[in-house]
């Protein structure tokens, strides 16, 4: 590990708990402008574990104390009941493609995350995955701490365990999860970025940013939005700007095999753009499923598409103008 890593990990890891929460309420209310904060859940198909997510954000951070000025929750697309649930838990939905209606959408997180900046008003955005099980509101607070109590922090990301629950029912593997950071983003960063190498989470879900920065920042509509804003935060702040904070345990929902793949290519190729900003020969993956007759190959487009940063798009410009 480099040593400008090993000090950066001295100086901008924390505990959710190094911040309590008068503290924070505190710096708030010396300048409620510049740290007013917007928390954002994409969902698409959560009705099992949004309601919960957002009854607790409401309930320890908005009406207890003051922490959180908007919660929202965009919805790309659901057919279960998503938005009825986050509606009635006390959070404001909005569909994806209610916002910015003169550009189609397209499938993917980073679209959301990227639209969400055209309906929400916080100077600091706290993203949450809205499949998150045993939901702290440490993940909001923690994450917002620095960037309320630090003006020189930028971006902070979540850290946290994650235990692989085994399928027998027999408990949690301590330390397991996270395949794709461990046997993808970790490599990569480690060979490309390795001033990045220190983040425990980098493709974490759970992560505030400065409106400031995020609006300069192009989003990958899919998988690769996670390592393609961290690394291109580095670029445009600087490592000492960001930061990273211990949640304690996420538990959630995990992918099969299968979508994993999916989620590595388009993590793959983010990076390749960054790398080269080049093109791949075919970007696609080819996968196997066994049938009545033996293995079917299914092929799937890879995640190629970004926007652009968000100060860039008109309707926002005269959105903050206003």
């Amino acid at each position: 590990m480099l040593e400008e890593v090993e000090r950066w990990l001295t100086r901008r890891s924390w505990s959710s708990a190094d911040r309590p929460l008068n503290r924070l309420t505190d710096a708030r209310a010396a300048d409620p402008h510049r740290t007013s904060v917007s928390v954002v859940l994409p969902a698409l198909n959560e009705e099992a574990t949004v309601g919960a997510i957002v009854a607790t954000i409401r309930r320890e951070l908005m009406e207890k104390v003051r922490l959180v000025d908007e919660l929202v929750v965009i919805d790309s697309g659901s057919t279960d009941a998503t938005a009825a649930v986050a509606r009635a838990a006390g959070a404001r939905v909005v569909h994806r493609d209610a916002i910015l209606p003169r550009i189609p959408a397209l499938p993917g997180k980073g679209e959301v995350l990227w639209r969400s900046l055209l309906v929400t008003s916080g100077e600091i955005v706290c993203f949450i995955d809205a499949d998150l099980k045993d939901f702290s509101a440490d993940f909001v607070s923690g994450t917002v701490g620095p960037l309320l109590t630090d003006p020189a922090v930028q971006f902070v990301k979540a850290m946290y365990d994650r235990p692989f629950g085994d399928s027998a029912g027999l408990g949690d593997t301590a330390g397991q999860g996270g395949r794709v950071t461990e046997l993808v983003a970790r490599p990569l960063l480690n060979l490309h970025w390795p001033q990045l190498a220190g983040f425990v989470q980098p493709l974490g879900g759970e992560y505030a940013v400065r409106r400031s920065l995020l609006e300069r920042l192009p989003f990958p509509v899919g998988y690769g939005v996670e390592l393609g804003l961290l690394v291109d935060a580095l670029h445009t702040v600087g490592l000492d700007a960001l930061g990273q904070v211990d949640v304690g345990v996420r538990r959630h929902r995990h992918q099969d095999g299968q979508a994993l793949g999916r989620m590595a290519a388009a993590i793959y190729r983010t990076a390749q753009l960054r790398l080269s900003r080049g093109h791949l020969v075919r970007p696609a993956l080819t996968q196997f499923e066994r049938g009545e007759k033996g293995f079917v190959p299914r092929t799937h487009a890879v995640d190629t598409e970004e926007r652009p940063p968000m100060r860039e798009i008109e309707e926002y410009a005269e959105r903050r103008a206003a």
